[in-house]
C-alpha cells in the first residue's frame, strides 16, 4: 500500500517531464541540465521539465532531453490541463559550468539557459524567478500546487 509520501512525491529524471493536476512534491538534481517550472497561479498546478541539450537536431525522434522540444511540450501540457497561457509564470534553475572543457566560451550550460529564456520570451510566458548558471549543480525540490521551489547548491565539479 503506497502512503500519502510516496504518492505525490516523484524524482525527475533527465530528459523527463511532470505536470498534473493532482499537488505533487519533485525533486531533480542539475548540472548544466536546466529545468523550467510552469505555475498557474489561479488554478495552483504546476509542472517542471529536465533537459540536458538546448537544440534538437531533427534527427531520430524529438525527445524531451532537449530544451526546445521539453519547454513546448510543457507549456502544451498545461494547456491540456486547464491553464491558460496569460496566467503561467515560469522559473528557470539550472545550467551550472559544471563540466570542464577545453572551451568554456559558450557552455552547455549558458545554452539550456539561453534557449529558456528565448523561448519563454517567445511565447510571453514571464520568468518570475530563477537561480542559473554559476560553477555548481543545483538540487531542486518542485512543488507543483504551490509552485514554491527549493535550491540547494551542489559544489561538485565533474
Amino acid at each position: 500500500m503506497e502512503t500519502a509520501e510516496t504518492a505525490t512525491s516523484f524524482f525527475l529524471h533527465p530528459g523527463g517531464l511532470l505536470a498534473q493536476k493532482a499537488g505533487c512534491t519533485v525533486t531533480t538534481i542539475l548540472g548544466s541540465c536546466v529545468a523550467v517550472c510552469l505555475v498557474d497561479p489561479v488554478l495552483k498546478i504546476g509542472g517542471i521539465n529536465h533537459y540536458m541539450l538546448a537544440l534538437w537536431n531533427g534527427e531520430g525522434l524529438p525527445s524531451p532531453r532537449y530544451g526546445n522540444i521539453a519547454i513546448a511540450k510543457l507549456i502544451e501540457k498545461m494547456l491540456s490541463l486547464g491553464s491558460r497561457k496569460e496566467n503561467l509564470r515560469a522559473k528557470i534553475f539550472g545550467g551550472g559550468d559544471v563540466i570542464r572543457t577545453a572551451d568554456n566560451f559558450f557552455s552547455i550550460g549558458r545554452r539550456n539557459i539561453f534557449i529558456a529564456e528565448d523561448l519563454l520570451r517567445e511565447e510571453r510566458i514571464p520568468i518570475v524567478t530563477g537561480d542559473v548558471g554559476g560553477k555548481f549543480g543545483r538540487k531542486l525540490i518542485f512543488n507543483s500546487e504551490s509552485g514554491r521551489v527549493m535550491v540547494k547548491k551542489i559544489n561538485k565539479h565533474l
